[in-house]
């Protein structure tokens, strides 16, 4: 799977990192709420008064989404043999 990370400004001109954002597919079924997430995420670190310089987006999902969910959207394909 692949990563991608978002950098920017705060209110206060701090610099703000949210790494690890996955990168999905179009014709995936979780892409639209993937994106609904950062948005809300991002929205939430943009409020936030003293924010934190790094954002792990993965750790985010990890404690809102249901487990099922989150295990759907990370899923890793496991080769056999090292393949």
């Amino acid at each position: 799977m692949l990563f991608k990370s978002l950098e920017f400004k705060h209110l206060n001109e701090q610099k703000v990192k949210v790494i690890e954002i996955p990168v999905l597919e179009d014709d995936n079924p979780y892409r639209f709420m993937i994106s609904i997430r950062l948005e809300a995420f991002i929205n939430k670190i943009y409020n936030n008064q003293n924010p934190k310089k790094v954002y792990s987006f993965k750790e985010y999902l990890k404690r809102v989404l249901k487990w099922k969910q989150y295990e759907l959207v990370f899923k890793e394909d496991i080769l056999k043999h090292n393949a």
